[in-house]
Formats: C-alpha cells, sequence, structure tokens
C-alpha cells in the first residue's frame, strides 16, 4: 500500500475511532458532515450562477473567489490546531518514515475528509461559471486540481511553520490578536455597502487587477481565458504548488527535529482585590476566583469575548449609516453582543475537564450546583456588563443617538442574564470535551465540532425566543420597558440555574464523562 493510500486510511480510522460510542459526537458528526456538503453546493451554484454576469465581472469574482479559498485555507487550519492530530507535526515525529513520505502521507490526511470535498465542489463551480468555450472547460480541470493542491500545500506550510509557536501561550495570544484583525478584515465588505465607501464594482475590479498576478488569480484567469495563455498561466500555478511543497518539506524537517520552547513556569500568589472585599470566603467566592482567572489567563475567552465585541462593534459602525431607524440600530447590536458574549458560556464544564470530578464529589444537593453556577455567572457579569455599557455608548455614538444607548444598554443586560440561563441548561444537556489548551481556538475535541456547534446555536435561539417579549416592543418604539429588561433578565438567570441544578444533580456522571472524553 502506499503511502498516501495509507495515510488516507489511517484518517478515515481516526475520524471513525472518535466516534465510537458517543452519541453526541455522532449527532455532531452527521451535522458537520451536512453542513459541508450544504456548503459546497451552495459555492458551487454561486460558481455557477457567475455565467449570469458580463465576462469580465465574472473573471473578477472568479479570482477574488479562487483567493479567497486560498487565504481560507492558509488561516482557518490555525484555528482548529489541536483539533485534528495530523495539523500538528510533532505527533508524527516518531513514525518510520522520511520527510517526503511524511509529507506525502499528511498531504493526502489533508485532502481526506469532507472539508476538502465541499472546497473542491464549490471550485468545480467555476468550470460552468467561469469558461466561455470548450478550451476554458479543457483547461479548468486542472486549473481546478492545481487550486485545491495549492490550497492543501499553502495550509500545510503555515500550519507546520507556526505549529512550534502555536505550542507556547505566547504565540497563542498573539494568534488571538491577529484573529481579531482578520475578523475586521472580513467585516470589510459590510463598511462598504453600509457606509458608501467607493464604488463597489471599482473596488472588485482594482482587487482583481492585484490579485490577477498570484498563483490562485491566474488559475482563476486560466479558466475564464482558456487557450494558449491559459495554458502558460498553469505552468506558472503548477511551479508555484511544487515550490511550496518544497518549502513546507524543508520546514516540516526542520519542525521535526526542533525541540520544543520551555515555558518559565508560573508563580501562585495571593491577591488582594475588590473580590476579597465583597466576597466571604466560601464556595461562591471560590468558583468566582476561578472563573476570573480562566477569563483574564485562558486565550479562549479572551478571543471570544473580544470577537464578539469587535463583531458588534462594526456592525454598529457600518449599519448606522444606512439612515433611519437608529434607536433600532442601536438596540438590536448591543442585544446581539449581549447574546453572542452569553454564548461562550453554553459549555460551562467544557473548560473544567478532568478537574471537574473535584466539584463533583463535593455535590450533594442541587443547591450545591446553583451555587456553582451562580459564581460562574457573577465572574462573567463583571466582564460582560460593563463591555455591553461601553458597546451601548459606541453604537449610539455611532448612529449619533445617544439617548437610545440607555434603552440599548439596559436590553442588552437583560437579554445576558437570559443567555446566561440558557447557557445554564445547555451546559448540562449538551456538555463537551474542550481539548488541551493549544490555541485559542480549540473549542471542541475532535468530532465534537457539530455537537459544540448546535450547543451554542440552541442556546441563542432560546435566548433570541426567550428575550422576544422585551427586546421586540422596545425596538418598536416602547423604549420604556427597557426597565424590564433587567429584571427579565435576573428571573431568567435564576430559573435557569435551577432548572440546570436539578437536571445536572442527576446527570453528573454522564457530563464527567462528556468533558473527559479523550480530545
Amino acid at each position: 500500500m502506499s503511502t498516501f493510500a495509507l495515510f488516507a486510511q489511517l484518517k478515515l480510522r481516526l475520524i471513525s475511532g472518535n466516534l465510537r460510542g458517543a452519541t453526541e459526537r455522532k449527532i455532531g458528526f452527521i451535522f458537520s458532515v451536512l453542513a459541508a456538503l450544504f456548503l459546497g453546493g451552495l459555492g458551487f451554484l454561486l460558481m455557477s450562477l457567475l455565467r449570469l454576469a458580463r465576462p469580465d465581472i465574472a473573471t473578477d469574482l472568479g479570482i477574488v473567489a479562487y483567493s479567497a479559498f486560498a487565504v481560507g485555507w492558509a488561516i482557518i487550519p490555525l484555528m482548529s490546531f489541536g483539533l485534528d492530530d495530523t495539523l500538528d507535526p510533532a505527533r508524527l515525529a516518531l513514525f518510520p518514515l522520511r520527510t517526503r513520505e511524511l509529507a506525502v502521507g499528511l498531504f493526502a490526511s489533508s485532502a481526506t475528509g469532507v472539508w476538502p470535498l465541499a472546497t473542491l465542489l464549490a471550485l468545480a463551480g467555476s468550470l460552468v461559471g467561469l469558461p466561455r468555450g470548450w478550451s476554458g472547460v479543457l483547461v479548468g480541470i486542472p486549473a481546478v486540481l492545481l487550486a485545491f493542491a495549492l490550497c492543501l500545500v499553502l495550509s500545510r506550510l503555515v500550519t507546520t511553520a507556526l505549529s512550534g509557536a502555536l505550542r507556547s501561550r505566547r504565540g497563542r495570544d498573539a494568534l488571538a490578536v491577529a484573529a481579531i484583525g482578520l475578523v475586521l478584515v472580513f467585516q470589510l465588505p459590510n463598511l462598504v455597502v453600509n457606509r458608501g465607501i467607493g464604488d463597489p464594482a471599482a473596488l472588485l475590479k482594482d482587487a482583481a487587477a492585484v490579485l490577477r498576478w498570484t498563483p490562485p488569480g491566474m488559475a482563476a484567469h486560466a479558466v475564464a481565458a482558456g487557450g494558449l495563455t491559459a495554458l502558460g498561466e498553469l505552468a506558472v500555478v503548477a511551479v508555484a504548488v511544487v515550490l511550496v511543497a518544497w518549502l513546507w518539506i524543508k520546514t516540516l524537517n526542520r519542525a521535526l527535529v526542533t525541540p520544543e520552547a520551555t515555558t518559565r513556569a508560573a508563580s501562585v500568589r495571593r491577591s488582594k482585590g475588590v473580590l476579597d472585599r465583597l466576597l466571604p470566603d466560601g464556595p461562591l467566592a471560590a468558583v468566582v476566583f476561578k472563573e476570573v482567572r480562566y477569563i483574564r489567563r485562558d486565550p479562549r475567552f479572551r478571543v471570544g469575548w473580544l470577537v464578539s465585541v469587535v463583531v458588534t462593534g462594526v456592525l454598529a459602525f457600518s449599519m448606522s449609516g444606512q439612515g433611519g431607524g437608529q434607536p433600532a440600530v442601536v438596540i438590536g447590536i448591543t442585544c446581539l453582543g449581549a447574546a453572542m458574549i452569553g454564548a461562550q458560556l453554553s459549555n460551562a464544564y467544557g473548560i473544567d475537564g478532568r478537574s471537574l470530578w473535584m466539584n463533583a464529589v463535593v455535590y450533594g444537593s442541587e443547591q450545591d450546583l446553583r451555587r456553582d453556577f451562580a459564581g460562574r455567572h457573577l465572574a462573567a457579569s463583571m466582564v460582560a456588563v460593563p463591555l455591553l455599557a461601553l458597546l451601548a455608548l459606541a453604537a449610539g455614538f455611532f448612529a449619533g443617538d445617544l439617548g437610545a444607548s440607555l434603552a440599548g444598554m439596559l436590553t442588552a443586560w437583560g437579554v445576558f442574564g437570559i443567555a446566561l440561563g440558557t447557557g445554564a441548561v445547555t451546559s448540562v444537556l449538551i456538555p463537551y470535551t474542550v481539548p488541551d489548551r493549544l490555541n485559542a481556538f480549540t473549542g471542541a475535541a475532535p468530532g465534537q465540532g457539530g455537537t459544540a456547534f448546535l450547543g451554542s446555536m440552541g442556546a441563542m435561539m432560546a435566548t433570541g425566543l426567550l428575550a422576544l417579549p422585551v427586546v421586540l416592543p422596545v425596538i418598536l418604539g416602547l423604549s420604556w420597558l427597557s426597565v424590564l429588561a433587567l429584571p427579565y433578565g435576573v428571573a431568567a438567570t435564576l430559573v435557569g440555574e435551577r432548572i440546570a441544578g436539578k437536571i445536572g444533580r442527576m446527570r453528573m456522571p454522564e457530563i464527567l464523562d462528556a468533558v473527559t472524553k479523550p480530545a
């Protein structure tokens, strides 16, 4: 059996092994497969519809799309570093293979799976939308394959080159900062459309003119143009694939023989602050202190919260340029931020992992579980409440209606309280393993990404439905009803804690098993 086939088979065995004996993982995997097939089919359809556009516009859109696929494959695997065992070359260092053979195997593992299939399916749509003749179709088949291969080797080059840094805390923090910048970049189209910054058609043409000379852009242009020129462009793309693959092999060889950097041991100290003065010693204070340290030290908390704030802040800035209905924009955007922040708490026990057993052995009653959730919620509120206040002020400032900030702030606090209650319930109903901290994006163990998505989306949908009675009237103009949002949110939090305590007490063995599965 060849190395390529062996690693493809190992990747399939790894996927099937992660699903063995776990209903939640099977449900999440099925959902992930359906999502990949849906997005791949949608990408194929959108690329096919380029045939309805003018040839020059279709070519420009194809160039931008091909470039976006390459950039996405270079960045997104960084966010899943630690979820896929084959992404980290250190886990494969003991394989009795030469570096080139290992590279072939890793390339095979990259091409194996439903998401690579979805990418290839979306790229194949360009064979329908871009060519204007049979020569374009004939050239397009190798062009699509070369573009796909370029995505794979570029992805492997980036993850291998940064694998050492991603194991260090400093590298994870740097990646977290980069993620915030990436979110801002993805929001640029909203700014262009909603704020009227420049002419979208001219911006598309200028971007395509630059990307046209990159390897992905040349592959897309080859599909659209056809002829002898396309053959020359394909030759350049093939050389680029070989060059990136060579750089990846060299980087892989170095990563396999380079020892990991050691980190200094952290010091433990007793701090005195506001919490020490306000909270008496006891179980509640212990939970609050633990959660505050998690929020302060774990990159995943910082990334999740900062991304929520940045996305809603950018949306507030972009949507405020549309004119009309500005109070509704302020209130709606601030409440969206509250729901997104609250969604970070839909798997409260996942971050504890194996250490949860120390809490489980002392949970003697439902009241103990409710106290534990109360401490977690109090710690989260200490950060979320001022953040939502600042977000409401920023949204009011951008919209030119600071008077709506008060209603937006009160309503958002209520929505956040509802999110705490629904998050407590989903934490005991849909718990899942959070792997060891390799970077800021390892939110679920292998095979549980779909479960994590369903849990967070379920919590957000429940939050949205429960928030409608107070949010909808305020958005429609009854701003005085915002004073009822906060007590409504507090009541939802208390009810959620009570329900979670009752269910969690009965399901504690299952919860402990779910959050301690091998990652």
